[in-house]
């Protein structure tokens, strides 16, 4: 198996968020995930990639099946409700998702029921007895070693999870069979487990051995049904899974959507982690099947210093947050305060720090006063392209490295570094555009007035461009101010150069500052 990397299938790009667990209302937590995922997404468009982007809603199980229960809904009803909301937040939120899987969808269901009888044919599933502790919040399974008396109560060490003895006939899938192959597939694909935290604590996990895995319940209906054997529910998490292939049509191996895989990042929570790193990796090859390129597992956000929770209700809605600070500057903070992986704070004294220092008072500022000085002293118009000097070149060459810089962080989901690195060329911007002085220029030569306002224009595009995937709408109306067409806006079309005296609208504030002693 080749190393494993997000350079994709040549053009094809393929990315996938965790389909989220519906028992409760989506929060800022999920809206991070998500958001991470669609500037990977947009940030492969951008560059020429035919992508694919899944996302979509883990709908059984018995954590659901009680939180149905207790909302006095059937588990179909609940689950319909909770779905739809999750896809609203995606759309509202900007992520341009290209498939909306749920894992109640008739094909979904197939795709499981063909999973299940190609790895039963494969001799990979047995009928046996389960004994032991289970946790219906974490939908796992513990060994003693992994459980904890706290108050009373015995919980899982790992989660807090309380565990419940549970004693049941179950299929097994055989996967302490796949303890030695899945060390070697690491070992030769190293970028497939990240940030390397993941991967120290995965292979820890694996290299104490495996044990082979209950992949079926028969207490409870809420799932999908064992080919041949209906007093059975499929484990979820086989079940979800599943879906990153669902989506491409398995078992139909054949369909060109099928093409995308195998995926080339999976984005995850890093509490499910080894459901997808051991778990997946061994039904996929059990399966014949190529296991993904790359699982990238983020950090957990606490709200103002405090662990979110629904008793604390912290959850912070990022509707609301959008509306609040503006749905860009959300999104720009969120994978720019915090390195992507590492755990983080929320806070809005930071998120209005950012939105007023970097975004506003660095790219806003540059903006309005290199387009303003355009309308006052070339009549709107674009001035001519000439020669760069050396003093132009400090300028311009930093710019022209900056696809490539950003490419590479954004590719092993540094965003916060791809941001930084940005930065450093909004800053230079301004330090440029204070050096060379244009507004005097006016007096003393014109023409270089006018190539120096030509070069922060060039400076400007190619800003705006790279950062369409981080503030999609709030680019594109910094594109619109720039003269650059709708049909002009990719990696590629910076080339080349916007025609000479093309006509500019007058420019308006980009960023809405916000007082912090509100």
């Amino acid at each position: 198996m080749s190393d494993s990397s997000t350079a994709g299938n040549g053009k094809r790009f393929f990315l996938t968020t965790p389909i989220y667990y519906l028992n409760g209302q989506p929060h800022i937590g999920h809206a991070y995930t998500s958001i991470a995922a669609d500037v990977l997404a947009r940030w492969k468009r951008l560059g020429g990639h035919e992508v694919f982007f899944l996302t979509g809603t883990d709908e059984h199980g018995q954590k659901v099946e009680r939180a149905a229960l207790d909302a006095g809904m059937t588990p179909q009803a609940f689950t319909d409700r909770l779905a739809g909301d999750f896809r609203a937040m995606a759309e509202r939120i900007g992520i341009s998702f290209d498939d909306f899987i749920r894992t109640t969808e008739e094909r979904h269901k197939r795709s499981c029921t063909a999973l299940w009888e190609k790895l039963a044919a494969g001799g990979h599933i047995y009928l046996g007895h389960y004994e032991g502790w289970y946790a219906v919040r974490d939908e796992a399974f513990y060994g003693p070693e992994e459980i904890e008396d706290r108050n009373g109560q015995k919980v899982a060490i790992a989660s807090g999870a309380p565990v419940e003895w549970t004693r049941e006939p179950s299929y097994f899938f055989r996967l302490s069979a796949w303890t030695d192959r899945l060390l070697e597939f690491y070992e030769a694909n190293p970028g497939f487990m990240a940030p390397e935290g993941t991967r120290r604590e995965v292979l820890s996990f694996v290299r104490a051995g495996l044990q082979d895995l209950s992949i079926s319940r028969a207490s409870f209906k809420w799932g999908i049904p064992v080919p041949g054997d209906a007093e059975h529910v499929m484990y979820v998490w086989l079940d979800a899974l599943t879906n990153y292939i669902t989506a491409l049509g398995y078992p139909d191996t054949a369909s060109d959507r099928w093409g995308f895989w195998p995926a080339d990042v999976h984005l995850v929570g890093k509490e499910i982690t080894r459901f997808h790193c051991v778990l997946w990796p061994a039904f996929l090859m059990a399966a014949d099947l190529p296991p993904p390129r790359r699982v990238y597992a983020n950090g957990w956000l606490t709200i103002e210093g405090q662990k979110m929770s629904k008793s604390l209700g912290n959850g912070l809605d990022p509707l609301v947050l959008a509306e609040e600070f503006g749905l860009d500057p959300l999104r720009y903070y969120l994978l720019r305060e915090v390195p992507f992986g590492n755990d983080g704070d929320f806070s809005r004294r930071a998120v209005i720090g950012r939105l007023n220092s970097e975004l506003a008072n660095d790219l806003g500022n540059l903006a309005q006063r290199s387009l303003s000085l355009i309308q006052r002293n070339c009549e709107g118009r674009l001035p001519a392209l000439t020669a760069p000097t050396e003093a132009d070149r400090e300028l311009l060459a930093p710019l022209a490295a900056l696809p490539a810089q950003v490419d590479e962080a954004i590719s092993r989901q540094a965003y916060s570094e791809a941001l930084e690195r940005i930065w450093v060329v909004v800053r230079l911007g301004n330090s440029w555009i204070d050096a060379q002085k244009p507004w005097s220029l006016k007096k003393t030569d014109l023409l270089r007035m006018e190539a120096v306002l030509r070069n922060l224009h060039t400076l400007l595009r190619g800003l705006a461009t790279i950062l369409q995937p981080f503030m999609p709408g709030t680019m594109a109306a910094m594109l619109d101010q720039l003269g650059v067409g709708q049909g002009a806006r990719a990696l590629a079309d910076l080339a080349v150069p916007i025609a000479d005296g093309t006509a500019l609208p007058p420019p308006a504030p980009l960023f809405r500052k916000i007082d912090e002693a509100a």
